[in-house]
This record gives structure tokens, C-alpha cells and sequence, in this order.
């Protein structure tokens, strides 16, 4: 599903780690890598230059991803200076990647309005879909822990699904993904439709329906390599969705803007962005198809 990866760090992300697990990348279906860094420019004399110092000692910490490379692997190492979501974006255009790594701590919406997040800034930009980490994290992992997650990286996904457009959108990418890739890693997809109680119980023909619903969704992935579950649950759904997280070995979960509202309109109640600042689980961000 994604052989194709470009892994953003800025050296505090942690995500500079997996320069050390390129083999265990590779088993996890990751077959063309590029690791980027990017220096902010220095100003001397009040004019903007590269710094070519911390430029060099990037490349210097990088380079250990191309001292074990398994063959059929390709491994690629880019440090830019200048504003980083700019590079980045630049970097997909060149590199054509399939999935984007970028690390984003838990903050709060206030957090992002004082100090930006390049993380937020590239969603919104980007037509490439996001792994979004937890530096937290990843710089807590084992050496055996990361090169297990290294392989396992999009093996079960967690779809949050509500019958929407939106939902069925998201659903559809799913598939047509699957179908692209015959050796996708994606053993196992969970949909879980969660319906609001607000405060009360709904009815249970809401569950009934929404069982049917999702009955009629999984049988569009059935057959195509990957074990599809579904589940309803009831309540809130950001809080449902993280205990369906807990309770089943998931990998990532998989969400989508809805096609009107940019992820950093602030001012619009949103799942994702929610989900995106609540999650400990791995996020892949897929972004809406009219981006």
C-alpha cells in the first residue's frame, strides 16, 4: 500500500531512529526510502544564508540508513535549509512518495495558534497521505520494539465510519489501494461505527441499522486479501474510537478531513483534528480527494 516513504525528522521527533531499521522497514512492504532534515537558514549580517555546518552534521546522522540496505531497496538522503513545510512539499513533488512520516506531540489548539505545527501546515498543503507519530513514543521504543513496529507499521487499520460521504470516501480509498498493491501489508481493517448517545441511549434499531450499513461497506473490501471487521458502539465517538484503539491490535488509525473543512479552521468542530491531537495510536491521514 505504501512502498514509496519520506521520513520528515527534525531531530526532536525521535523519527531519525528509524535511519537505524531500514531492513525491518523493508519487511514491513517499504521499498523506496528518503530520510529529510531540514536547517533553518542562519542570517549573517542580516542577510539569509545556508548553514552549511549543521547541514553537514545532518547528513553526518542520517547516513546510517545506508550502511545495511536490503536489496530491492532503494535509500535516499535529503537535508534542505529554508522553511520547512515549503521543503517538504517540495520534496514530495521530486520524490512522488506514497506516505509522508512526520512527528506531532499532543498540544493543545491554543499550543498551534502560539507556535505552529509544520505537521498541521502539511496536512492542509499536502495530497500525500500522513503517518502521523508520537514522539513521546518513539523515542521510548526498544530497539526490538521499533524494528517490530517497523514491520508491522500498516498491518491492521481502525476506520472510524458514520455513513457519510466523507466515511465512504475514505473507504473507497482504502480499496483502491488494496487492489493496486497485491502484496499490500494491510492484514486486517476495523470498522467501527460509534453512535452518539449524547447523554442518552439510543434506540436499537440505530444499532441495527448501522450493523447492516457496515455489512454492506465490508463486503465491498471482502476478497481482497485482508480480514475486515466491523463493530458499533455507543457514545462519544473521539472517546470510542480510542477504546476500540485499546481494546484491538491496531497499527494505525486511518481518518479524513471532511471536503469542506480545512483541517486548521479552528472554529469548526472536527473529528480529525480532534483525533489528531487526542491519539496515541499511529494516525494516517489521508487527505480529501478534492485536495
Amino acid at each position: 500500500m505504501f512502498k514509496r516513504v519520506l521520513i520528515c525528522t527534525d531531530f526532536s521527533d525521535s523519527l531519525q531512529r528509524f535511519a537505524n531499521f531500514v531492513p525491518d522497514l523493508a519487511k514491513g512492504g517499504m521499498t523506496h526510502l528518503v530520510f529529510f532534515h531540514n536547517v533553518p537558514l542562519m542570517t549573517s549580517r542580516e542577510i539569509p544564508c545556508v548553514d552549511e555546518e549543521r547541514v553537514s552534521k545532518a547528513r553526518e546522522r542520517l547516513a546510517i540508513a545506508k550502511s545495511n540496505v536490503p536489496e530491492g531497496t532503494t535509500v535516499e538522503i535529503e537535508v534542505a535549509s529554508g522553511r520547512a513545510s515549503d521543503n517538504i512539499v517540495r520534496a514530495v513533488k521530486e520524490h512522488q512518495p506514497d506516505i509522508i512520516f512526520s512527528g506531532m506531540p499532543t498540544r493543545s489548539v491554543l499550543n498551534e495558534r502560539l507556535f505552529g505545527s509544520t505537521t498541521m501546515a502539511l496536512a492542509e498543503k499536502a495530497k500525500t497521505p500522513l503517518l502521523i507519530l508520537r514522539p513521546q513514543l518513539i523515542s521510548t521504543y526498544r530497539e526490538s520494539e521499533l524494528a517490530q513496529r517497523c514491520q508491522n507499521m500498516f498491518d491492521y487499520f481502525l476506520l472510524p465510519y458514520d455513513g457519510s460521504e466523507n466515511a465512504d470516501s475514505l473507504v473507497k480509498e482504502i480499496k483502491t489501494r488494496i487492489q493496486a498493491d497485491p502484496d499490500c501489508a494491510l492484514a486486517t481493517c476495523l470498522l467501527s461505527w460509534v453512535i452518539d448517545g449524547g447523554g442518552r441511549i439510543p434506540s436499537g434499531d440505530l444499532a441495527k441499522n448501522a450493523q447492516t450499513k457496515l455489512k454492506k461497506v465490508a463486503a465491498q473490501l471482502e476478497g481482497l486479501g485482508s480480514q475486515i471487521e466491523t463493530e458499533v458502539r455507543v457514545g462519544d465517538p473521539l472517546e470510542e474510537i480510542l477504546k476500540s484503539g485499546e481494546m484491538h491490535d491496531i497499527s494505525a488509525i486511518a481518518v479524513r478531513p471532511g471536503k469542506n473543512k480545512g483541517l486548521l479552521k479552528l472554529t469548526v468542530p472536527s473529528f480529525t483534528n480532534a483525533m489528531l491531537r487526542a491519539s496515541w495510536h499511529p494516525i494516517v491521514h489521508f487527505p480529501h480527494s478534492d485536495k
